[in-house]
Formats: structure tokens, sequence, C-alpha cells
């Protein structure tokens, strides 16, 4: 797989050089409210910039449907990545050519207002692909470091990469570095935390680690499927009934741990009516939106024992600040646990998010990933495509 390094090795001065970054940020209106990815993609920018190429970065901003829609637009991300940079990154409609200097850098509007870079189609993603060629020339390179997308087969990601010569980001290596210490022989005792709102986004990574981990903590909305699995009422708490078998059958692992306690509320609101009650003690019309600080305890505990720990999801509805102490408290533990020794992944998406919005130090953890998708399934032990089509 060649790299930026290569590439700037080999002479970029003058060049035009395409960039796949991750730029798709939380927006509250046009402020965006987490720049973590923007400062994630700067290095290997500057790198290419300061090197002279011209360069043209390519992103995405959420879903739009249907083409252009304001509401998605980079704008606000192209005046934070200048401000990061150092310099005036100016917003380039779709279809026209930026003018740069050696140096400049440009940000192409939103690339998914074309449904042809998501297109399932592969004709349809090549013709986008080639016309993203057209915009800075046949003589340009391709750099992935977009790690948050590289699970995705998209124009901008995979098929640009075999119209152009194509190279590693910085962020990309570092990110398939860190994850390939998870795969292969992680220092033991290893301890995953899993969290988020669904089994079913989860189950195939669950499998993928049993046989791999030493405890499994789950927490968040999914721990009540299982605690379902295990004869428990979980009232109004969510609830995927069509896993309660495959819930049930991960439980005989005996590697899983659960809440014993919960943090359960009337209804989903920050002023809601709340208690903390024993997993056995949900009543009927309350859900369960946290775990509680019996089950915080037992966490950590497990923990402060572990040389590997990876995190993916937080537990409980960190947003609303009733609900936010389960995940404070176990995010804290594996920070804990990082100041004596142990090896920590955070893997992205709301993980990274609740570390920066609960005040949590960044550099308390080995690493802070970029793609919460794209880390779950390298662990599943897929395919990225826009990995496997820069080692060709």
């Amino acid at each position: 797989m060649k790299t930026v390094s290569d590439l700037v090795a080999e002479g970029v001065s003058g060049r035009a050089v395409l960039v796949r970054s991750d730029l798709n940020v939380p927006l509250d209106g046009e402020t965006i409210t987490d720049d973590g990815r923007i400062r994630a993609s700067v290095p290997t920018i500057s790198t290419l910039a300061d090197a002279g190429a011209r360069v043209l970065v390519t992103a995405h901003l959420g879903r739009p449907k249907g083409g252009a829609d304001p509401n998605y637009s980079l704008a606000p991300v192209a005046v934070r990545l200048g401000e990061l940079l150092g310099k005036e990154v100016p917003l380039v409609p779709h279809g026209q050519r930026p003018e740069l200097a050696d140096g400049g850098v440009a940000l192409l509007e939103n690339i998914r207002f074309d449904p042809r870079e998501t297109s399932k189609d592969d004709d349809q993603r090549a013709e986008f692909a080639r016309e993203l060629v057209d915009l800075v020339g046949a003589d340009a390179a391709f750099v992935s470091d977009g790690f948050g997308v590289v699970h995705r087969k998209q124009a901008s990601v995979y098929d640009v990469a075999q119209d152009l010569p194509a190279y590693a980001g910085g962020l990309v290596l570092s990110e398939v570095e860190v994850l390939k210490t998870l795969t292969g022989e992680p220092e033991r005792p290893y301890a995953v935390v899993l969290g988020g709102s669904k089994v079913s986004d989860k189950l195939a990574v669950i499998e993928a680690l049993l046989p791999k981990v030493d405890s499994l903590l789950v927490g968040g909305g999914m721990c009540f499927t299982f605690l379902a699995a295990q004869g428990y009422g979980v009232g109004s708490s969510l609830l995927e009934s069509d896993q309660i078998d495959s819930s049930r059958k991960l439980l005989e692992s005996g590697k899983i741990v659960l809440p014993t306690d919960v943090v359960i509320a009337d209804r989903f609101a920050a002023d809601a009516a709340t208690k903390t009650v024993p997993v056995d003690a949900i009543e009927d019309g309350w859900m369960g939106l946290d775990i509680g600080p019996e089950s915080v305890r037992a966490f950590a505990e497990v923990l402060s024992g572990a040389k590997t720990v990876f995190w993916n999801g937080p537990m409980g509805v960190f947003e609303l600040a009733p609900f936010a102490e389960g995940t404070r408290g176990v995010a804290q533990a594996i920070v804990d646990s990082t100041a004596s020794g142990a090896f920590s992944v955070v893997g992205g998406g709301d993980s990274a998010a609740a570390v920066r919005a609960l005040g949590l130090p960044e550099d308390g953890f080995s690493h802070i990933s970029t793609g919460g998708g794209a880390s779950l399934e390298f662990l599943e032990g897929k395919s990225l495509p826009g990995v496997a089509v820069l080692e060709r």
C-alpha cells in the first residue's frame, strides 16, 4: 500500500491531489458541535499543501436525499477547516474546476449531493468518479484519508482509487494499524465495552469478538434485550423481541457482563421523573435510559484489570444530563485503566462524541477512532473496500 509519505517523496509541488476526507460532523444549524473529524483530517491535508500540492478535498455531510440541500452544505466545514489550516478554503460547487495555487486547498461541496456517489450501480459510480478526476486532471493523485467511509464502496472512496494513482493518508494508516493490534494478539486480559441502542446493529461484531475477548461489557439500549433473554421484565425500555433468542445463545459464552442496576424514567426527556432500580425491578411504563452506579462500579472493576480495551457505544442517553453518568463513569474507568498501562481504543461514532461532550481528556485514551462503522466491520473481519482498493 502506497502512502501519502511516498507521494510527497515522489514530488507533488504544482500537482493536483484529490483527497477523500471524513468531515461528517454534527451541526446545530450552521454551528459545528464537534469538530473532531475535521481536526483529524488536518495533518494529511497540511502535509500535502506544505509540499506544494494543489489539494481538492471531497467529503460528505449527513444523508441528503434527491440532490443539493442547503441543510447539508459543507460551508461551515470549509470555514472551520480554513481556520485550522490557517488559510482560506473555498467551497467549490459541483462541476466547477477549482483554481488553486501551489499549496492551496479547496473543498468540494457535499459529495452526496450527487446520488451517483452512493449508487449500487457500478457504471453510475464509475461515471461520477471520472467526473471527479476531470476536476483535478488525469495527472493528479488520489489520497484516501476518510477512515469513517472506507467500509463503503462509493465513488469518491473506491472508484476514484481505480482511476488515479492511489495512496493511503496518515489517518487511514494509523486507524488500520491500531485495529490490526486488536485483531492480532492483543495483550490480555482483553475487555470490550459495547453500548448503543440495538443488538441487531452489533450482533455480527459480538459474534466475532466473543471467541477473542476475556470480557464483553454490555450497556446502552441493547442491554435490555439481553436482560429480557434472562427473563427480566424491561418495562417500556428499548427491546428487540426478535433478538432475544440470539441474545440468549450469546450469553452462554459466560463472557458477557450485564448491568445489575439501571436508571429508569417515566418518559424520554431531560426533565422526566427518574429512579435507579435493580434490573429485576423495572416497572411497567418506565424505560431504562442509563446503567446505574452499581453497574458502573462493576464494569470499572473489570476494566481496572484489563490490558487491552475496546469501547464502542454509550452506556445511556448521554446527551441528556440525567442519563450521562453511566457513560461518564465507564469512560473514566477506561481512562484510569489506560493510565495504568492498558491499550485503549474508542471505536468512533457516538463514543468519540461522548468523550468530547462529557469533557473527558482525549489523550486519556490510546486511540480515538474517527470511524465507528468502519471500526466494527474491521473487527468483524470484513474486507473494507476503501482499504482493499489501496492494496491492489
